[in-house]
């Protein structure tokens, strides 16, 4: 696992990519759809506003003890991005804004033996706190693109890349085919975004998959 000075700085880089982008936003660009099928962007940013919400709650687990779930349930999840979805774009990006600082500001605090402290995920898997500026970065670096303005792939740490690369080919499982392309190609390609370029091992076109994260 990516050390936990990295991983922090991966959230820092992620998040302003999310702000530079979601700033250039007025209702109507806000509105426009993402590269997430169904969702527009206003989804995407709801998502990553309660997503940090949701990681805060595991941060305050760690720095307690006292157990607090990312999410009362998957259904209050997806109703909370609808809802953030139907916000007018200044209380929008206002909430993204106040929750990723919120977040930034809670690990901040955290101590070495509270990074240390087991916590579960929304997928039910225990892992240390440590995980959670991981779990944040992938969140912000991957969304920032499906935002679909102006980052891509390309855009994004080399290092970050083989990381999420690593991190998808163990969630996909032995299933996931071996293909053949420049680093932040294939990364795109793993996580199910578009992509240019990626073919198997035969130079045939790679087959399409299903969203990721």
């Amino acid at each position: 696992m990516t050390d936990l000075r990295t991983a922090l700085a991966w959230v820092a880089e992620g998040t302003a990519l999310c702000r530079k982008t979601v700033a250039a936003f007025d209702e109507a660009s806000y509105g426009a759809p993402s590269l997430l099928p169904g969702w527009s962007r206003t989804h995407v940013v709801a998502h990553l506003a309660g997503n940090a919400e949701a990681l805060g709650n595991l941060v305050r687990w760690a720095r307690t003890g006292e157990r607090t779930p990312m999410y009362g349930s998957p259904e209050q999840r997806d109703a909370r991005i609808e809802s953030g979805a139907r916000l007018p774009a200044d209380r929008l990006t206002a909430w993204f804004e106040r929750s990723a600082q919120a977040l930034h500001d809670a690990m901040t605090e955290l101590t070495e033996a509270q990074w240390r402290a087991e916590v579960v995920t929304a997928q039910g898997r225990t892992v240390p706190a440590c995980d959670i500026p991981w779990l944040r970065a992938r969140e912000v670096m991957v969304h920032a693109v499906d935002l679909d303005a102006d980052v891509r792939f390309t855009d994004l740490p080399e290092d970050f890349l083989a990381a999420l690369r690593d991190d998808i080919g163990a969630r996909r499982g032995v299933g996931t085919p071996a293909v053949l392309g420049p680093s932040a190609e294939v990364t795109a390609y793993l996580a199910g975004r578009p992509h240019r370029g990626v073919t198997t091992v035969d130079g045939s076109p790679a087959e399409p998959l299903a969203p990721w994260l």
